[in-house]
This record gives structure tokens, sequence and C-alpha cells, in this order.
């Protein structure tokens, strides 16, 4: 089935992480992501998420969103699940995600506090966009 583009868009622009955002970066993220999913339940779909990977070390996981009429039932850890287990990502040495309210979602399926964080930083560029 394919995504439904227009209402992750939908979604995504309506987010604290990304309020606004354009839906040509939204398929544009999709299209360079090494992984993107998204859960239909009797057609329609109801969750996405993607995954960036070198597919040899790192992994970054972003832009996970269920429906909000959908939330509370397992669909985030279960998509989180399948890109952990998913086959071309077996191996990788460090999986990461940012969230600001859903630390018990990502603990559930093992997810912890960086360790070190003092060694991470990142690059925010002044445009925002």
């Amino acid at each position: 089935m394919l995504l439904d583009m227009e209402r992750v868009h939908c979604w995504l622009s309506n987010t604290y992480w990304s309020p606004g955002i354009a839906r040509e970066r939204v398929e544009r993220a999709a299209q360079h992501s090494s992984l993107v999913l998204g859960v239909y339940l009797e057609g329609e779909q109801v969750a996405y998420c993607r995954v960036v990977s070198d597919r040899a070390s790192f992994a970054y996981i972003g832009d996970v969103y269920v429906d909000e009429a959908h939330r509370g039932k397992g669909l985030g850890k279960a998509m989180i699940r399948y890109a952990l287990e998913h086959p071309e990502h077996q191996g990788l040495r460090r999986w990461v995600l940012a969230t600001l309210d859903a630390h018990d979602v990502y603990a559930a399926v093992g997810f912890e506090p960086l360790v070190m964080p003092e060694r991470w930083m990142s690059y925010l560029p002044k445009s925002g966009s």
C-alpha cells in the first residue's frame, strides 16, 4: 500500500518538531530515508515513521506519528520494533531518536537516555527550515 503523503504532511506540519513543514520537504525526507513505514487499519493510514541509516553502524528514527484516534494501541511500538528488526538494520552499533513527550513508548522497546550526552552535539542552521 502506498503512503498517504497528503495525510503524513498534514500530521507532521502540525507537530512540535516540524510545524508548518512544506509538503515537498516531507516527501523529499521520505524519498531519501532508508526505511519508511506506514500502519494501515481497514485501508486507512493511521501511523508513519522513517529511518535514516547507513545500514552499517548507525540509524536515526524520525517523524514517528500515530493518528490521535489510534494512540494507546501499541502501533508506535510496533513500528519501532519492525524498524529495529528489519533485516537491513541488523548489526547496527547505535540507534538514536529525539522526543519531547514519548520517552515511555521508546523505553518500552529498549531505548535509554543517551550514554555520555556531553559527547553529542547538534547543528541547527540559522534559517531553521
